[in-house]
């Protein structure tokens, strides 16, 4: 059975998900440190959504969550913002473990985030997927995510 919560407070077990976590979703950023994600939950502008696995109880790995109540298996970022034309979300960096791919985590875990999105009154919830994701892009279209022709630009900024 999985349950979403969102973080209210960084527990160990939070910072050791992110770090079992964080390289099955990218290979070239690190995890985040415990002070990154304590920035993050006190935002008000972003959730951070993770997925528990109340029937794999944690083990020496930190992977329970604070109340020791669950394994979390999978986590995601929901990022709200005001602009001229109304509320918008953006789903961003959702990563789900290995071990619990297939059983409904990122479903579970994207219909909580749209909830909440609707909840504080954004009108679009916007997310990009590699190609190369396949299960996750089928995730997407389930959700009523929408492929929109557009063009997606990045500029990196350097680091001082």
């Amino acid at each position: 059975m999985v349950r979403v919560e969102v973080v209210a407070a960084v527990t160990p077990a939070l910072v050791a998900a992110f770090a079992r976590l964080t390289p099955q979703l990218s290979r070239s950023n690190p995890p985040p440190s415990a002070d990154q994600l304590a920035e993050i939950v006190a935002s008000p502008a972003t959730d951070l959504l993770v997925a528990l696995d109340e029937e794999e109880r944690a083990g020496g790995d930190g992977g329970g969550d604070a109340a020791g109540t669950g394994h979390i298996v999978g986590v995601l970022t929901l990022a709200r913002f005001r602009i001229p034309t109304g509320v918008r979300a953006w789903i961003e960096d959702v990563v789900v473990d290995d071990s619990a791919r297939g059983r409904g985590v990122g479903e579970a875990l994207g219909r909580a985030a749209l909830q909440r999105a609707r909840a504080a009154g954004a009108v679009t919830v916007d997310l990009t997927s590699r190609p190369s994701r396949e299960a996750a892009n089928r995730l997407y279209d389930r959700l009523g995510f929408e492929r929109r022709d557009t063009n997606v630009y990045r500029k990196v900024l350097e680091t001082k």
